[in-house]
């Protein structure tokens, strides 16, 4: 019985043409609906209903601009790997959000139960934002490191490419 590539597709979260209109995105995110379609060789209305798709999947959450934190003030990036008491995750996690520099927090397994990416101005504004992550009801130690450089940014183009 052949195969029905519509229903290929159904199975398969991102496809190649989504690959292909992803890494577009991802190079040039103020591209516009029509500008994808000509430059992908499909109808506007295939461009449109493939980021309706990755949007109602999740695959696509937005299109935030790339800012770079050093170049508005936020020169310093650690990482914190905080120990919670049991059963505090979710107010944790909610006091940590309240916090500016607090860019990202996960999760995890091993040591810690939370591992978090911040931002400060200076070393002494990172002691403060430090101080402010202990201050959080739930947060029993917390360790940080300071990133030197980031010799491989967030990116998401290898795994793109792999499906294109």
């Amino acid at each position: 019985m052949p195969s029905d590539p519509q229903a290929e597709h159904s199975d398969q979260v991102v496809d190649a043409l989504d690959a292909r209109l992803l890494l577009l995105l991802t190079d040039e995110p103020r591209l516009g609906v029509l500008e994808c379609s000509r430059r992908l060789g499909v109808a506007r209305g295939t461009v449109q209903a493939r980021l309706d798709r990755l949007v109602t999947r999740g695959v696509l959450t937005g299109f935030p601009p790339a800012l770079d934190l050093a170049a508005m003030g936020y020169g310093l990036t650690a990482f914190a790997v905080l120990e919670i008491a049991q059963g505090r995750r979710h107010e944790v996690s909610q006091g940590l959000a309240a916090i500016e520099e607090v860019c990202e927090v996960h999760a995890t397994t091993g040591p810690g139960d939370l591992f978090a990416r911040v931002v400060a101005r200076s070393n002494a504004d990172l002691q403060r934002v430090i101080d402010s992550i202990v201050d959080v009801p739930g947060v029993q130690r917390l360790s940080t490191s300071i990133a030197l450089s980031t010799p491989v940014p967030p990116r998401v183009r290898p795994l793109l490419e792999r499906i294109t």
